[in-house]
């Protein structure tokens, strides 16, 4: 019992029969009870929840999307498209670090 002796216990049990009285502990123990109990049935609710499966919900059959017919790649006027090398004036390697 979470290394706790007899005596620690009975430590406890007269340290509680002095701050609540004879006459708090039935009723002390009662709420106790209640509480536990309480605790148990949400818990035991909680269990319930996570096991049962959810129930599947049919899905519609959707119509296949249709892509539109493949177009030529033009890219916007003054770019260039992607991956083509760029054609004009060289550019020296060692002014464009400078920059």
């Amino acid at each position: 019992m979470a290394g706790l002796g007899w005596t620690e216990i009975l430590i406890i049990l007269a340290v509680v029969m002095l701050l609540f009285g004879s006459a708090k502990l039935p009723q002390l123990a009662r709420s106790l009870g209640r509480s536990a109990r309480i605790l148990k049935a949400e818990t035991k609710g909680l269990r319930e929840d996570d096991e049962t499966p959810q129930p599947a919900q049919p899905q519609a059959q959707q119509p296949p999307v249709q892509q539109p017919p493949a177009q030529p790649y033009a890219p916007p006027q003054g770019q260039l498209p992607p991956g083509q090398p760029i054609q004009g004036v060289p550019v020296d390697p060692n002014q464009a670090r400078n920059h």
